[in-house]
């Protein structure tokens, strides 16, 4: 029997909404459309195939990966990974008002190495940890999954990509094999290619739906699996490989997946919202993601490794 992933059911009307029509910033009648909006999200983004049923990471969540599957899978992870940078400054350099600009450089900013700070928390304020708890959970030197980088602190060892790195070396792969567009296969470089034109869009339209999009589906399980996979090769048979670039990435996506909703509810209600746009930025880069882990499945099963 095929296991479908639950999508995420939180496209519902907020709170923040019913508090602008009791206010009578909104009427029922845009209210009611918004609804109606948000039901074909639902439809459109998270009932789509690769969010409702990922063969790959359904498969990679049993641990059975072996090593050279195991590589292939890091191998390309790190080009997405990288290549990712390019559509998320893009993002930064086209975002129609300055409060999503800021809201861009938050994520491209964390990749790069900045970590997030809680206003009011002193920097190294934090509990003693093992290093089995800092691989699990996070180095609080290094990470955090709260806050804003605004004030926080840069440190190279920070960077996204060098976590990643840490799990690669751990397989024997090192940091001029990775990340590069050489090393991308054509499904992983189409995925990345399409981040570019439509999460990076000059189009807000296309870059808003694109968003959302990205965000839910980063939220809806398949960071969970990637975790028991790993965790379950790591407890039989590598001991020493280093799982924080996945853990930290799913505790902290379900939080970017409700930074999405409450932009959606400011742009929507602006004169200018393209309803038809938003929706084809999102199912298109849909359909990119599914591409990619589509073809790291067709790799599997052709026994296809670089």
């Amino acid at each position: 029997m095929t296991q479908v992933l639950a999508a995420p059911n939180n496209l519902t009307i907020s709170s923040r909404i019913e508090e602008r029509l009791q206010r009578g910033e909104l009427t029922q009648a845009q209210v009611d459309n918004f609804r109606d909006f948000l039901a074909e999200v639902e439809r459109e983004f998270l009932q789509h195939r690769i969010i409702t049923n990922n063969t790959y990471t359904r498969w990679f969540s049993n641990g059975t990966a072996t090593d050279e599957e195991l590589r292939h899978f890091i191998k390309q992870f790190s080009v997405f990974s990288n290549q990712f940078l390019i559509a998320a400054l893009l993002k930064a350099i086209n975002s129609p008002t300055l409060q999503q600009s800021r809201a861009s450089r938050e994520i491209l900013l964390n990749e790069l190495g900045v970590i997030y700070r809680q206003p009011g928390k002193n920097a190294g304020t934090h509990l003693a940890q093992t290093e089995e708890d800092k691989d699990r959970e996070g180095d609080p030197e290094l990470v955090s999954t709260e806050g804003t980088v605004d004030g926080g602190i840069c440190r190279f060892r920070a960077a996204h990509f060098e976590w990643l790195l840490g799990v690669a070396e751990g397989l024997g792969l090192h940091y001029e094999e990775l990340g590069k567009r050489k090393h991308g296969r054509p499904s992983t470089l189409h995925f990345c290619d399409e981040l570019q034109r439509l999460y990076g869009s000059d189009d807000p339209q296309i870059a808003e739906g694109a968003s959302f999009a990205v965000e839910n589906w980063a939220a809806a399980g398949f960071w969970q699996e990637l975790e028991d996979g790993l965790t379950r090769i790591k407890n039989t048979r590598h001991p020493q490989l280093h799982l924080a670039f996945f853990t930290w990435h799913n505790r902290v996506e379900g939080q970017h997946a409700g930074h999405t909703l409450e932009e959606l509810e400011e742009v929507y209600f602006q004169a200018n919202f393209d309803r038809t746009k938003f929706i084809q930025g999102g199912r298109e880069i849909l359909d990119a993601i599914a591409v990619f882990w589509n073809g790291l499945n067709e790799d599997r099963v052709n026994r296809v490794i670089i």
